[in-house]
């Protein structure tokens, strides 16, 4: 037995010893490769650190991309409107706006200002008032730009065709149908006053939208810049028929085929009032009414501020403007037939272009010198 217990004893030992000598030969070996294992872990850690690193950067990522398209219980992004650049911000809005508003944006001037005329197929033909209008602005003193800024709505999709032809920014307001023109539409008539009433509701919504706008027809000639010498403190201004001298006057003759109105409350609350009084003079057309309603006691109340430009810079046929050295516009009112507007609107440009064409110390007496219209619309 005792033989048998120092051998288990010497077994015991010889195993100790044995894994000491290992570890003994796994230093010597160690010092005897110059650290080699040593550097080896080392290296060990320079290749595992980048890829911790990396890993953290996806995770990163992975949870950044989660917590942006999460909306939390009470349905409020967490991060994503936090993330997105004004660029991405006007690209949304440019996807999820109307074609009027694409539209009214492109004309637009800094101040949120576009120039508003409207067009049906007849006065859209080649020849026609349309041409004669745009010559205006090209001819006109500091006039030209203006195209920039004006807005053609059109009525039906002759008009609109011929409008896109030939200028930047068109708009159809509507199309009853494939076969209608808006040219059929005599005056007073049912589809007439139905267009009419139509341009002011479209007047109202360009309103709501924020933009200000100068109305003009288009059998209006624009000779001059007409911002010069419109009121700062109006929230609509009109032009008119017949001017009694005093701007704040009711009493003048309106005739809102030229106008210049600035978006806020009171003239979003006019146009209204005004669209909504077709129910009352259901037989007239937009002009008439307004001068029905322009001293309803509503109006004073709401505040809203009216004025009437003078016929000495916008004049018409009905009350010419007298002198060329301060006319804006000239409108062909107080005239029937659309070849009688034509033919003396051409007269006027011509007078006009006389005009522009003296010496600048000849046009200083060229102020009461009288136009060659009207001729065809007596």
């Amino acid at each position: 037995m005792s033989c048998m217990g120092d051998g288990d004893n010497l077994r015991k030992e010889i195993n100790v010893l044995g894994r000491v000598s290992e570890r003994g030969a796994m230093k010597t070996s160690v010092d005897s490769n110059n650290g080699l294992i040593a550097r080896g872990g080392h290296s060990n850690l320079l290749v595992r650190r980048p890829m911790q690193i990396f890993i953290f950067f996806v995770g990163f990522v992975l949870a950044l991309m989660f917590l942006c398209n999460y909306t939390s219980p009470f349905g409020i992004p967490i991060l994503s409107e936090y993330f997105i650049t004004a660029s991405t911000t006007a690209r949304l809005y440019e996807k999820n706006e109307t074609v009027l508003e694409s539209v009214l944006r492109k004309a637009s001037m800094k101040d949120k200002t576009v120039i508003i005329t409207n067009l049906n197929d007849a006065w859209a033909e080649p020849g026609s008032i349309f041409d004669v209008f745009l010559e205006s602005f090209r001819i006109g003193n500091e006039t030209q730009h203006f195209l920039n800024h004006l807005v053609v709505i059109n009525w039906d999709q002759k008009a609109h065709a011929r409008c896109q032809a030939i200028h930047p920014h068109c708009y159809q307001i509507e199309s009853k149908s494939e076969n209608f023109t808006a040219s059929e539409a005599y005056f007073m008539s049912k589809d007439y006053l139905h267009i009419v009433w139509r341009k002011i509701d479209f007047l109202s919504t360009v309103l709501e939208l924020g933009y200000s706008f100068v109305f003009t027809d288009t059998d209006i000639m624009w000779l001059r810049n007409p911002f010069k010498q419109f009121y700062g403190d109006a929230d609509f201004q009109s032009s008119c028929d017949d001017f009694n001298g005093n701007s704040t006057d009711l009493n003048n003759a309106p005739n809102t085929g030229f106008s210049y109105v600035k978006s806020n409350e009171r003239s979003i609350w006019l146009y209204k009032f005004w669209f909504n009084s077709s129910r009352i003079y259901r037989r007239m057309h937009d002009q008439n009414a307004f001068n029905m309603i322009k001293m309803h006691p509503n109006i004073s109340a709401m505040n809203v501020k009216i004025r009437f430009l003078s016929t000495t810079y916008f004049g018409g046929f009905c009350q010419p403007s007298k002198d060329f050295n301060q006319v804006c516009t000239m409108h062909a009112n107080c005239c029937k037939g659309l070849q009688n507007k034509i033919d003396d609107l051409k007269i006027l440009l011509d007078d006009w272009r006389n005009y522009t064409a003296l010496p600048e110390n000849q046009k200083q007496h060229y102020s009461n010198h009288s136009w060659s219209v009207p001729k065809h619309c007596r």
